[in-house]
């Protein structure tokens, strides 16, 4: 296996086309287009400033279409698959956490571009994933401290969620298509856990 660095800001139109330019000139083709990019502060609405929410639509909505206009050519050739990368933040009011909002409305142009693509042989799919062990975890608890009394069983690793990545980038996401899958391990099944379940 094989791959390639290739830094830049997907916020930025230009960066992305010269992203896709190297992948392709470095593989000669173009099977899956994984969204997982995401930047954007951990603060109450009442307080974000312009430059936060230039910040949280250039990188988590504009940038992940310009990533989509870029690939759409190079998927159709062959056939290929897209997953984004959502959290449940797209679905439940989390303090400090206004990336949902933009996670909402990916989730929904999933559902459009299943639809306008499909046709070209391309699945869209993506995946909301619950509460991941990740770098960004650790600041989602500062804001959050209620996330604490969890049971660590519903916590996920980033390995079990690229898992659900994977499956829909392989066959099954022929015929699984504009939908988001949660992954969440059944944290989001009740409105809230006052108890630890049985």
């Amino acid at each position: 296996m094989r791959a390639i660095s290739v830094p830049a800001d997907i916020g930025k139109k230009k960066e992305v086309e010269a992203l896709f330019s190297k992948a392709e000139e470095a593989f000669g083709r173009l099977d899956f287009l994984v969204l997982n990019a995401a930047r954007a502060p951990f603060k109450p609405w009442e307080k974000l400033l312009e430059r936060d929410l230039r910040q949280l639509v250039e990188t988590n909505y504009l940038g992940n279409v310009f990533c989509m206009q870029q690939a759409l050519a190079p998927l159709a050739r062959h056939g290929g698959a897209v997953v984004f990368l959502s959290s449940l933040g797209s679905r439940f009011a989390n303090p400090d956490y206004p990336l949902g909002t933009m996670k909402a409305a990916m989730e929904t142009a999933v559902k459009y571009w299943a639809e306008d693509f499909g046709g070209r042989g391309i699945s869209v799919n993506a995946v909301c994933a619950g509460l991941v062990k990740t770098d960004s975890f650790k600041t989602l608890r500062l804001v959050n401290p209620d996330l604490d009394n969890l049971p660590e069983r519903f916590f996920l690793s980033p390995e079990e969620v690229a898992d659900v990545v994977h499956y829909l980038l392989g066959p099954a996401g022929q015929v699984i298509r504009g939908q988001t899958i949660v992954a969440d391990k059944g944290a989001s099944n009740r409105l809230h856990w006052s108890t630890p379940p049985g």
